[in-house]
């Protein structure tokens, strides 16, 4: 790779790298609704001489640069939160209750301009594929649309990045293995015929029946699942009754349960159903059950993450950094299910000011990090290369 003419390339662009990722945040779109932003998308990277194409449903673009033969793909994520954005930024979201609170406005900035600089070269050591992918806020997620249209085939490796404000600018974690967990929904409705409560013996006292289930399918998880897969369960919204005096007819529990080990993950539906119905038989109470399944872990590929490695490194050794496994959830894990591949975390916190988590309405990043997850990008371009001649 020539160095030098990446360093003066990137030097006389990185202002257009910011504004393009300031255009972005001011103008966020939600899933499945990325019209302007796959337009904007569209319209850049024909003008850097190349042929870009839509995915099927109108939104997401797909895009190869190269030569025939190995190719890698290069994934960003467009979509934006429903999230009320509290920044203060002069650039901030003009979409009432809609922002870029997690950083897929910079996802997309660096893609792109990695895709123009490839553009000027005269010749690439490896094909490669760049993935615009929306929806990826949403379960399942549109990786499933980008996959069933085919940007896996012919990939041998696929690579990402996320914006993480944990780690300072300046480093790009890096992690070998399940580096994000699975996510499923559960959606719990219970009812019964409702009573008086001096009277719970004549009826099912639904909210105990809630509250049995509240504490005690996590209880159960903990004591059937290795404590080493990371799996938690945790409820985030709990709805019945008005009165104090009256038992109520219905109820409502939600949560999610989180796992970062594949096998774990595809026992769990068949699992919490079971305790569930253990838990609720007892009380009397009937109950409707929706276990939605959401996405499996991103697992880094060990030689996919050793060619990230070897990318990351070319930027500065002091770069590289750990980085835990996290519990969230990332649909990139289903171009995974088709072919190895690895992400990395892009250090956006400044260093100085609060560590604002992903998906809070004041969410910003420190936009130094630009630069890196371009240089990132372009210097995996040449590793994957230098790799697929060995």
């Amino acid at each position: 790779m020539d160095t030098a003419h990446f360093d003066q390339w990137i030097r006389a662009h990185l202002d257009d790298v910011v504004e393009m990722r300031r255009t972005l945040h001011s103008h966020p779109e939600l899933s499945r609704n990325e019209v302007a932003t796959t337009a904007l998308v569209m319209r850049e990277l024909q003008l850097a001489g190349l042929s870009p194409q839509r995915m099927p449903s109108g939104i997401g673009v797909v895009c190869e640069i190269g030569p025939q033969g190995p190719m890698i793909g290069l994934r960003a994520d467009m979509d934006a939160l429903p999230v009320a954005e509290r920044t203060g930024l002069p650039f901030s979201s003009q979409v009432e209750g809609v922002s870029h609170a997690c950083g897929h406005d910079a996802h997309t900035a660096i893609l792109l301009f990695t895709a123009k600089y490839l553009a000027t070269l005269p010749s690439l050591p490896i094909g490669v594929r760049l993935v615009f992918q929306p929806a990826e806020e949403v379960m399942p997620g549109g990786a499933l649309d980008a996959v069933a249209f085919g940007v896996t085939e012919g990939v041998s490796q696929f690579f990402a990045l996320h914006c993480d404000p944990k780690i300072e600018v300046g480093h790009i974690g890096i992690r070998s293995g399940p580096i994000t967990s699975a996510a499923d929904h559960i959606d719990l409705r219970v009812h019964s015929p409702g009573g008086h409560t001096s009277r719970p013996h004549l009826t099912a006292d639904l909210v105990y029946a809630l509250g049995t289930v509240i504490t005690g399918l996590p209880g159960l998880l903990s004591r059937r699942v290795d404590p080493r897969s990371g799996t938690t369960m945790v409820w985030g919204a709990v709805h019945s009754g008005n009165a104090a005096n009256a038992i109520p007819q219905e109820g409502q529990l939600r949560g999610t349960v989180r796992t970062g080990d594949h096998v774990v993950w595809d026992a769990l539906e068949p699992m919490v159903s079971e305790m569930i119905a253990a838990l609720l038989a007892p009380t009397g109470v009937g109950y409707d059950l929706n276990y939605q399944r959401g996405v499996p872990p991103v697992v880094n590929d060990p030689a996919a993450t050793e060619v990230l490695h070897t990318a990351v490194t070319a930027i500065g050794p002091e770069v590289v950094t750990d980085t835990p496994q996290s519990g969230g959830g990332e649909d990139f894990s289903w171009y995974l299910e088709k072919v190895p591949g690895s992400m990395c975390r892009l250090g956006v916190w400044d260093g100085v000011g609060p560590q604002v988590d992903l998906h809070q309405p004041n969410f910003d990043i420190d936009e130094r990090a630009l630069e890196y997850g371009v240089r990132m990008f372009v210097n995996l371009v040449h590793a994957a290369g230098d790799a697929q001649t060995v």
